[in-house]
């Protein structure tokens, strides 16, 4: 059975199927979204604030001397993926609707992972630091650079409005809460280490109010009614497509920059991924008036697709000789 697991969806994406399933039954509406509204953007305040909290400062001293790797991780991540997205649109598009198209660049333009990144990196006896110092920093720099692109690739690929002073509210929801949670470091840090558990329960919790959030906004505003059956094979495609392309491109930069087969995996781990955890949070900002259960559903499907090929590829490379 083992064997045939790793194509199963983890446990986190059946829960996010079955939010999107009852927010589609259930949306919330009226007051109940404005009350949505409210817990959610605290959630992802608390959600910043441990994430500020929880990253070691050491352990991103100990990998950032590794700059080359650094810097084509964040090529691949904020460069290589908007250019894919652009460039894929004569076929891409055709096969969506605009709305999700704009999902597709907006998956673009997002950082990397930092969770899998490292559990998939480790787990292929990669460079594990390195991996910890890239995917940090990919996740803070998004920070800023996410609103920026989607400022770019999004309003000039696909014509879709964004409010443009998203950065200031990214800084503001997201940015803010996460240096305190740095600031807080000293003091909480242990005790945040030492919760795991419940803080995975908390950044998942975050997520999943955000997507139901978002989803009662988009089902009221007629997603499934707008959204046909064919858009969404076509959606499959597309992740598909330009998750192969990214790994691609990213098995080349390794080869082509000679990196260690260590440094590869890293690479190919860090470079290749888009976050859901910064993702939504981030949609729910820059796309504001907006059916972001739509722009969101792309990032949801890369998401599990991202997951589990890469999960047959680390298993692939923690078979290699030692």
């Amino acid at each position: 059975m083992s064997r045939y697991t790793r194509f199963l969806p983890d446990r986190f994406t059946l829960f996010l199927v079955t939010t999107v399933i009852i927010a589609s039954l259930f949306p919330a509406h009226g007051q109940g979204l404005v009350a949505f509204n409210w817990i959610t953007n605290l959630g992802i305040a608390l959600l910043f604030f441990l994430h500020g909290a929880r990253l070691s400062r050491e352990a991103i001293i100990a990998g950032v001397m590794h700059w080359r790797l650094h810097l084509t991780v964040f090529s691949a991540t904020f460069i290589m993926f908007p250019i894919l997205g652009v460039a894929l649109k004569p076929l891409l598009q055709p096969l969506v609707t605009p709305e999700l198209y704009t999902g597709i660049l907006f998956l673009c333009c997002l950082p990397a992972t930092v969770q899998s990144a490292i559990a998939f990196t480790s787990m292929a006896r990669g460079n594990v630091p390195a991996a910890v110092c890239s995917a940090s920093a990919s996740s803070l720099l998004g920070i800023f650079l996410t609103p920026l692109l989607a400022g770019t690739v999004v309003v000039a690929s696909a014509n879709a409005p964004i409010s443009f002073d998203a950065v200031g509210q990214i800084m503001l929801q997201l940015l803010l809460p996460f240096i305190l949670g740095q600031i807080m470091r000293r003091w909480i840090g242990a005790w945040v280490y030492k919760r795991k558990a419940l803080l995975k329960f908390v950044d998942q919790g975050s997520i999943l109010l955000v997507v139901y959030t978002a989803f009662s906004e988009a089902v009221n505003e007629g997603l499934w009614h707008n959204t046909p059956v064919p858009a969404l094979l076509g959606l499959v495609f597309s992740c598909a497509v330009l998750l192969a392309l990214a790994l691609l491109g990213c098995v080349i930069m390794g080869k082509v920059f000679k990196f260690s087969i260590e440094d590869r995996i890293t690479l190919l781990f860090g470079g290749s991924k888009k976050s859901l955890a910064s993702g939504i949070p981030m949609a729910q900002v820059i796309f504001a008036g907006q059916a972001v259960g739509a722009i969101v559903l792309p990032l949801m499907l890369f998401h599990q697709i991202q997951l589990m090929v890469c999960a047959m590829l680390a298993s692939r490379f923690a078979k290699r000789p030692h």
